[in-house]
């Protein structure tokens, strides 16, 4: 159950990949200097391998516990929550005038997947404070940033988001949590299950961020507000008062991530919980999918830490595990099964995808960063929609891979995956939840297919697409078989995605449904279309610095080798989607409900 950090390919793919001195060149990000980036890497890495990961298992066999109102952690999670507090780790990409350090977001989603892989369910606790105090820093008041932002920045209190109701899960519409104005404030009461880190005894104060509806308000999302409700009050001299009508009822029973405790909160049971409401009234939706993208991202970041995580796992136990002689060799003495062709493969695959998911993981991380900071704002505009287009993206095809990937490592260990003793189980217990919660990833492939592609007509991924011609342009002056096995790979990649996309921006106007029906495939296609075109970059770089002899050659020849598997043996099937995704629409309702 050890982890430790990639750094020798996270490094790679932040400057090769998602350009990193370019990040650092921005007005503003001046100081997130080569060593200063290594430095923070180097440390993060040393928390993470020797701090969260020998936590994790107990995580899990304790989990979290409800006991007179309070919730008791994990054995060590409220000590290690303290060193990361006086460590400044939650401070990394928030602003400074609130008391971050104002580093790159590039660089905070790469020590987020240190702390994703080493303990999930820890690192949920800091994922949810990350999107909270974004949505805060967005659109709250100057009084609500100066109260809530600096302790929360700080990790003396922690965050959360208050959205789903027992009578609505991912339909928004149906909420029923009712605010009612009572002077400076608001009185708000109802229920909230789901709620990750609701209450915990790691920090001080937990500030909830809650949807609720004012009493005039209209049905549907336009009447939903935010309000921020702090467990503790705040007095004016910015010390903790009086607790605050809240409490959590109970705790749920799951799957995975057992260390995350996940709340159902009650809100009012005594006359009304004190809230104060953010921006205006009827915005709540609006302003809460600040936090929401933020945090898709995050649980993005997450598939990928947990598939690394596995395959780290995976790995060790192959080249371990004594079975079988070796089919390539005369000699009948049994070898470790990562001499076994098809285990191999199932590792190459996992190596492969999990490359191609930092790569974009990071490569969107960065966008971030430039729409932020572009000093052109018509370039940062457009930085903007990029990301906003491969946000969900990277939340469903991540985390779809992080289940398969954990899947294919219970498979490496063999029968030995199925007992919980090795680990290996838990890894695809925890990443169950990803595909689910921030929006199931149906839901992503709604938002990419009947928001982001339909509002420009799918100009923006037409942009990427030439982009990756571009990349195989360059691919043709290259030397080797490899690059050009790379490049025939990415021509077909970047030709099925330029015809599925047309296709969708077509039929979302022509047939919504149809469109929709094929809207999971086309979301699969386009990850793994980006992740390859992104891995081709990379297969660039390492063989530039194989020809000048910079660097590790062994690290850049893997580089090399795993891009063209992943061109060779990922890109083909994912790319045969085309004809399911535009067959979808025709039969996807030829069955009626009482056939299904």
């Amino acid at each position: 159950m050890t982890y430790t950090a990639p750094l020798a390919d996270m490094r790679f793919a932040l400057r090769e990949v998602a350009g990193l001195q370019q990040i650092s060149a921005l007005p503003g990000y001046e100081h997130a200097t080569d060593d200063t980036v290594d430095a923070v890497l180097e440390e993060a890495a040393k928390l993470a391998g020797n701090g969260l990961a020998p936590l994790n298992r107990d995580g899990d066999k304790v989990g979290a516990k409800l006991e007179n109102g309070v919730v008791r952690t994990a054995p060590g999670f409220a000590g290690i929550y303290k060193e990361f507090v006086e460590g400044g780790w939650n401070s990394l990409p928030f602003d400074p005038e609130f008391g971050g350090q104002g580093m790159p977001w590039l660089l905070a989603a790469t020590v987020q997947e240190m702390w994703q892989a080493a303990n999930m369910g820890f690192g949920l606790v800091l994922l949810l404070n990350q999107g909270a105090i974004d949505a805060i820093h967005h659109h709250g008041s100057a009084d609500q940033k100066s109260t809530f932002l600096p302790r929360m920045i700080s990790g003396e209190w922690t965050g959360t988001m208050n959205l789903t109701e027992p009578q609505a899960g991912s339909d928004l519409a149906q909420l029923k949590s009712r605010a009612v104005k009572n002077g400076d404030h608001y009185l708000v009461t109802g229920q909230k299950i789901f709620i990750t880190y609701g209450e915990h005894d790691m920090a001080e104060n937990i500030v909830h961020l809650v949807l609720a509806r004012t009493p005039d308000a209209p049905a549907g999302v336009r009447g939903i507000s935010l309000f921020i409700v702090p467990k503790f009050l705040v007095g004016a001299d910015g010390k903790l008062a009086a607790r605050n009508d809240l409490r959590c009822v109970s705790l749920e029973h799951k799957l995975g991530i057992h260390a995350s405790p996940t709340c159902v909160m009650s809100f009012g049971d005594d006359g009304g919980a004190v809230g104060y409401l953010v921006g205006e009234e009827g915005r709540g939706l609006s302003y809460m999918f600040t936090m929401m993208n933020n945090a898709r991202l995050s649980v993005g970041i997450q598939g990928l830490a947990i598939a690394e995580r596995a395959y780290q796992q995976a790995a060790a136990f192959a080249k371990q595990r004594v079975q079988s002689k070796d089919d390539g060799s005369d000699k009948a003495q049994p070898v470790s099964i990562v001499h076994h062709a098809d285990v191999r493969r199932m590792l190459m695959t996992m190596r492969a995808q999990i490359e191609a998911m930092r790569a974009l993981g990071y490569y969107t991380a960065a966008g971030i960063d430039g729409a932020l900071k572009h000093p052109d704002r018509g370039a940062a505009k457009k930085i903007q929609d990029r990301v906003d287009l491969l946000i969900p993206i990277v939340k469903a095809w991540f985390t779809d891979l992080g289940n398969e990937i954990a899947s294919t490592g219970v498979q490496i260990h063999g029968g030995m995956g199925f007992i919980e003793e090795t680990g290996a189980a838990q890894h695809l217990r925890d990443a169950r939840i990803l595909p689910i919660y921030e929006g199931t990833n149906g839901i992503q492939a709604r938002d990419l297919v009947g928001r982001k592609v339909a509002k420009d007509g799918g100009e923006t991924m037409l942009a990427l697409v030439a982009e990756m011609r571009s990349t195989a342009e360059e691919l043709k002056a290259a030397p080797g078989d490899d690059l050009a096995a790379i490049r025939t790979a990415l021509e077909a990649a970047a030709d099925a995605l330029e015809d599925a996309t047309k296709w969708v921006a077509q039929s979302v106007k022509a047939d919504l449904v149809a469109a929709l029906a094929g809207s999971v495939p086309f979301l699969r296609l386009a990850g793994t279309a980006l992740g390859g075109w992104l891995l081709a970059r990379s297969a660039l770089a390492a063989q530039a610095k194989l020809a000048g002899r910079d660097g590790d050659p062994d690290f850049l020849e893997a580089k090399v080798v795993t891009a063209r598997f992943y061109a060779e043996v990922i890109l083909p099937p994912a790319l045969a989607q085309l004809g399911p995704l535009k067959a979808a629409g025709r039969t996807v309702f030829a069955l009626s409900e009482a056939q299904l």
